[in-house]
């Protein structure tokens, strides 16, 4: 599980221009931004999230308890964690050992959030939800992200985002 912020400034990634005629996209005048905390499921390919105003322990706990509540394995649940102070905070280690019956918290070193697996997942989802795009209002970034985010919840999609798991 990790977080990740939606931004109404566009990014531009590799597209194909016509030799001369380089793609520009404007900039809108107030940068605002929205915060997304998810958790990939490795077995089934799912995301689970949810979208939060500000990334702080609060968000996190509440996603914590949305996550517990959407998956119904008797199977213990492995969250992956970075090291963001809000994850260390009090407030999160208890709802943390909250659920210790039923899920285990794997730390990963710190400044390898790389090694987390929703990280290629981001990547993903913000080249096809936001990249080469304007958008008027936050909104519409919003509405972007959950339309790629319903197609990965989509079992029968073939444009899911999927691991090769050898």
């Amino acid at each position: 599980m990790d977080e990740t912020s939606l931004r109404l400034l566009s990014t531009l990634i590799k597209c194909w221009m016509k030799r001369g005629q380089q793609k520009r996209i404007g900039s809108p005048r107030l940068s605002k931004s929205q915060h997304l905390i998810g958790a990939y499921n490795w077995r089934t390919g799912e995301i689970i999230y949810t979208l939060c105003e500000k990334k702080n322990s609060e968000a996190f706990c509440a996603f914590l308890e949305h996550l517990m509540d959407s998956v119904t394995s008797d199977n213990p649940i492995v969250y992956v964690l970075d090291n963001a102070s809000y994850h260390h905070s009090h407030v999160s280690k208890a709802m943390i050992a909250y659920y210790e019956d039923r899920a285990w918290a794997f730390w990963l070193p710190t400044y390898c959030s790389d090694l987390n697996p929703i990280e290629r997942y981001w990547k993903h989802l913000k080249d096809n939800a936001c990249a080469n795009r304007l958008f008027q209002d936050i909104s519409e970034v919003v509405n972007s992200v959950v339309n790629v985010l319903t197609t990965q919840n989509d079992f029968s999609s073939s444009e899911r985002f999927l691991f090769q798991k050898t």
